[in-house]
């Protein structure tokens, strides 16, 4: 049996007219497909839940309505995987959907995730002659900047390296090796110690 929840009644209702056949249509497709599913709403609008995960949500603005099914990754610029829906011509059957959902119902109980590719290691800068000789005259600075983690140390390097000026770049030295004598890391003013 659907149970429906008043307060997603209340949203379709208070959407524009254009709307709320949009609403009406996708809230029954998402119940056709997904008998098991529970309505809630999260984040002012109105979504479905399996076993308490997030299956697909919904929502309606002044122009256009969204239609997202959550792990089916984006697809174009607009909002939601089938951008911005004026119109039931603008959703795509209601085979495809259907299967979407599916689909989406067996990510969630599987607890599978979609995976991401991992971003490619950034390439190791190397450190420039006159900043490692700043560092060797410097026997703290040089033993800190030794135990840095290698992101530490690239913010240093990226630092000193993007000067474009000369008197920039050796201002920008001197004030990194002070602070690295000091065992400060690159932003330390914004870190909360």
């Amino acid at each position: 049996m659907v149970q429906t929840d008043p307060r997603i009644d209340a949203f379709i209702a208070s959407a524009a007219p254009f709307a709320q056949p949009i609403l009406a249509h996708l809230r029954a497709l998402v119940h056709g497909a997904l008998p098991d599913c529970v309505e809630t709403i999260k984040w002012g609008m109105p979504h479905f839940t399996v076993a308490g995960k997030n299956v697909a949500g919904m929502a309606a603005f002044k122009a256009h309505c969204a239609f997202v099914i959550h792990g089916d990754g984006r697809q174009g610029d607009a909002m939601g995987q089938f951008g911005k829906i004026t119109t039931l011509a603008d959703l795509p059957s209601v085979a495809a959907l259907t299967e979407k959902l599916h689909a989406a119902r067996e990510r969630t109980a599987s607890g599978t995730k979609r995976s991401r590719a991992k971003p490619a290691p950034k390439a190791d800068i190397p450190v420039p002659d006159d900043f490692a000789a700043a560092l060797t005259a410097t026997p703290d600075a040089e033993a800190h900047f030794a135990t840095f983690a290698p992101g530490y140390r690239r913010e240093y390097l990226e630092w000193i390296t993007e000067a474009k000026a000369a008197t920039t770049r050796a201002r920008r030295i001197a004030q990194a090796v002070e602070w690295i004598a000091a065992g400060k890391r690159r932003n330390w003013k914004y870190e909360r110690c």
